[in-house]
């Protein structure tokens, strides 16, 4: 039988973890474009955005200002791949229907046919939006009832996967782990590449949870923790990738 967790001392360890956290957080190091020219020369890396759309952005139930904040920072990485020779987009997205069982865990959200379901127009306006390939999704894993398993598969070569959207830990953290994992058990030299200042989640206060009875959701503590827990998976976390 576990032993109960005793609450003084379990803050007094999640204190210093937490200040251990934000001591990695401030030293993690932007990449650059540059680096992955190579692979990028040999057409083997691809831009994984997931959710970047109207219900997560500017409209409905579970859209985010923060989300939202990250608008710019997402459509610079997008500009930079493009820039540096990427010619794989993948944007893979919520598109449920009224009858999604994932709506018994969350408010009706991003269904099909609505604009909700839409790609932002801040994505949907760049000059190169035709080399998109989406991925509708109808729940947080975007390989599972969806064609994203097969391209995978057709793409084993794939050597530089760069993921941005979110939220960072739902399906943000779902992608990079399937991807890095797909990689580990294939034996595949493939590069999961988060950068921070591109991905992030959204955030319910603990009053604000007791008011409506439903759980909370620190956006701070668990946006830091799933980064730091895809880098203890081998995933590559950094600040932002430069275009030099």
């Amino acid at each position: 039988m576990a032993t109960p967790i005793q609450a003084e001392q379990f803050l007094a360890q999640a204190n210093l973890f937490l200040q251990a956290l934000l001591d990695w957080e401030q030293q993690l190091k932007s990449a650059s474009w540059q680096e992955l020219t190579e692979v990028i020369q040999h057409g083997r890396a691809a831009l994984f955005s997931v959710d970047m759309i109207n219900g997560f952005c500017h409209e409905g139930a579970l859209s985010s200002p923060r989300v939202e904040g990250i608008i710019p920072a997402v459509v610079e990485v997008f500009q930079g791949a493009y820039a540096a020779g990427i010619r794989q987009f993948i944007l893979a997205q919520d598109c449920h229907t009224p009858e999604s069982v994932e709506f018994a865990n969350f408010p009706p959200h991003c269904q099909k046919g609505t604009a909700e379901a839409d790609n932002i127009p801040e994505l949907a306006r760049l000059p190169f939006a035709d080399l998109y390939t989406i991925v509708q999704k109808n729940s947080l894993n975007g390989f599972l009832g969806t064609e994203l398993g097969s391209w995978l598969e057709q793409h084993k070569d794939l050597q530089a996967a760069i993921i941005v959207g979110d939220c960072t830990d739902l399906c943000i953290y779902q992608m990079a782990m399937h991807l890095k994992l797909y990689a580990n058990a294939h034996n595949l030299p493939l590069r999961v590449i988060v950068p921070a200042n591109a991905v992030q989640t959204y955030d319910t206060p603990v009053a604000t949870a007791q008011q409506l009875r439903i759980l909370p959701h620190d956006g701070d503590v668990l946006n830091l923790m799933s980064l730091y827990h895809m880098s203890l998976n081998g995933i590559e976390v950094v600040r932002s990738i430069q275009a030099d």
